[in-house]
């Protein structure tokens, strides 16, 4: 088996601490960086995968994202010096009134495994927040949007509202998601995309970009 397949399938069992020493080995020995990006992404698939068959759950993706993180944390550096250009730029936020933060983690990790720089701009984000890191981050196409309360769904509502406001609903994709949220509601509040799982989120992103 090469490297890359070391890495891989440490990503998949969740070997966080193997992953990064493993990943700097094959730069040592010259291995090309997008190569072991990867081989880091696609282990993340085949996560993804699995979870979309109900092979495996939240906690098994969880610790398989934060070995993938272990990786591109090493490769970050690598590729910004040689002036890799990320496959794109998106934001996330739980909604205001939601401090919940387990999913949107997940789903940052997952995107972010696909080469897209995402900022996070953490919990009980308003409205007001999401438009202001995109006037602020023109680069910025995808805003996603996270909800566990069905409390706070009006306030994905708001958000996209809040985009139509102030003439920036053209500029961006609006994606939805979490426990109580599903493709009626998304249709209902004018969003772009609603996905079941991380896996499902982060393939939906790579398409609109």
């Amino acid at each position: 088996m090469s490297l890359f397949d070391d890495i891989r399938d440490a990503v998949i069992a969740g070997k966080r601490k193997e992953v990064g020493p493993m990943v700097q080995q094959g730069l040592d020995a010259g291995e090309d960086p997008q190569a072991l990006l990867d081989a880091l992404i696609s282990a993340m698939d085949i996560i993804g995968e699995r979870f979309s068959r109900g092979e495996c759950f939240v906690p098994e993706m969880l610790i398989s994202a934060r070995s993938m993180v272990a990786g591109t944390e090493v490769l970050k550096p690598v590729l910004a010096a040689e002036g890799a250009e990320p496959a794109g730029f998106a934001c996330i936020g739980t909604v205001k009134g939601d401090m919940h933060d387990i999913g949107k983690n997940l789903v940052r990790m997952m995107i972010e495994g696909k080469g897209v720089e995402v900022t996070d701009l953490g919990v009980d984000v308003a409205p007001e927040a999401f438009v202001k890191h995109v006037e602020e981050h023109p680069e910025c196409k995808v805003v996603c949007l996270s909800a566990l309360l069905t409390t706070t769904m009006v306030s994905m509502s708001d958000t996209v509202k809040a985009f139509e406001e102030a003439g920036l609903r053209d500029q961006v994709k609006i994606m939805v998601g979490g426990a109580p949220i599903n493709q009626a509601f998304c249709d209902e509040i004018g969003a772009d995309a609603y996905t079941e799982d991380a896996g499902a989120a982060a393939e939906k992103i790579v398409e609109f970009l």
